[in-house]
């Protein structure tokens, strides 16, 4: 069976797709560093389950390291799943130097040891922060890209450019997916729906920037597994972006709601003025990815907060 290698795979996205990989008998390598972005105990539960696999290998390791790349050049690779980077927008305003070293260069890193090991199959995880504040929505993969306002949107749009490089010059196919917003059990602590869930199931205050009408396309965590399992088997051509979305918006408020219909609380909500960094909306047009990859998001909103609620009560 295939040898897959996947960076970041300890995390949200991350697990998910390493036991659906696992479930098509694949061997899988996983690197992750457990950043402390979010507590490490969040990311070793992620994969409780997974260790005693003997199809699963994990390598505790920072992709900037180049002596890991040493260990792994060991194994004959057929492709390689790149999630591993520094996440978030607001915190990327911060540390700008950190995002840019670690998503770029340890892009870069992972497409040397691709062209070396003869690797010829690798799939980027982008994000639809590429797209700024582009008005032309839903958003194509093929809009002029020239208002990202996050340095973390960038480090997302470079990591595609050098891609398209390697692409070029050594015949890897690189497939760069687009996430849209994505949630689900096992969600980062970070992020708003988890952020907002605990906060609402303790009866604390939460925060909302902006007056509630900013909108998200939010992508349930299964079905952008299974926009990473057709990209992993995508072969038409040898080098493609793809947005992986719901092509369907949510409004800050609607999201509020929709999370006091399922937890059957009702939040209490506080006002702020919207933060650097943030977009207004995200909207994914998904019909190039439902074309050449079958892509079909079957989860709709609501239904995917049934299943976060369901995970958050059994494990909070």
């Amino acid at each position: 069976m295939p040898n897959i290698l996947l960076t970041g795979g300890a995390g949200f996205i991350g697990s998910h797709l390493s036991e659906k990989l696992l479930s098509f008998g694949y061997n899988l390598t996983v690197i992750d560093n457990f950043d402390d972005f979010y507590p490490e105990v969040v990311k070793r539960t992620n994969i409780a389950g997974l260790l005693e696999n003997k199809s699963y290998r994990l390598i505790e390791a920072d992709i900037r390291d180049k002596t890991v790349y040493t260990r792994l050049s060991t194994t004959k690779f057929d492709a390689i799943i790149h999630l591993a980077a520094k996440a978030g927008v607001r915190p990327s305003i911060q540390q700008p130097e950190l995002y840019e070293d670690v998503n770029m260069n340890g892009t870069l890193n992972l497409l040397e040891f691709a062209r070396k090991n003869s690797i010829k199959h690798f799939v980027f995880t982008s994000s639809s922060s590429v797209y700024g504040v582009n008005p032309n929505v839903p958003w194509k993969e093929d809009l002029n890209l020239y208002q990202v306002i996050s340095p973390y949107a960038a480090t997302k749009l470079s990591g595609e450019h050098i891609g398209h490089v390697y692409s070029h010059l050594y015949g890897i196919r690189f497939i760069a997916l687009r996430l849209f917003t994505v949630f689900g059990p096992r969600q980062r602590p970070d992020l708003a729906i988890h952020k907002f869930a605990k906060q609402i199931v303790n009866d604390e205050e939460i925060t909302l920037f902006g007056d509630g009408s900013t909108s998200r396309d939010y992508t349930f965590v299964a079905d952008i597994v299974d926009g990473y399992t057709a990209a992993l088997n995508y072969t038409q051509s040898n080098f493609e972006v793809f947005n992986l979305g719901n092509s369907n918006t949510v409004t800050l408020l609607e999201m509020v709601e929709g999370l006091e219909k399922v937890f059957g609380k009702t939040a209490r909500k506080k006002f702020m003025e919207e933060q650097p960094g943030d977009v207004p909306r995200t909207f994914a047009d998904i019909s190039k990815a439902s074309q050449l990859l079958s892509y079909n998001p079957k989860t709709n909103f609501l239904k995917g907060l049934e299943a976060f609620r369901d995970w958050y009560l059994k494990t909070h």
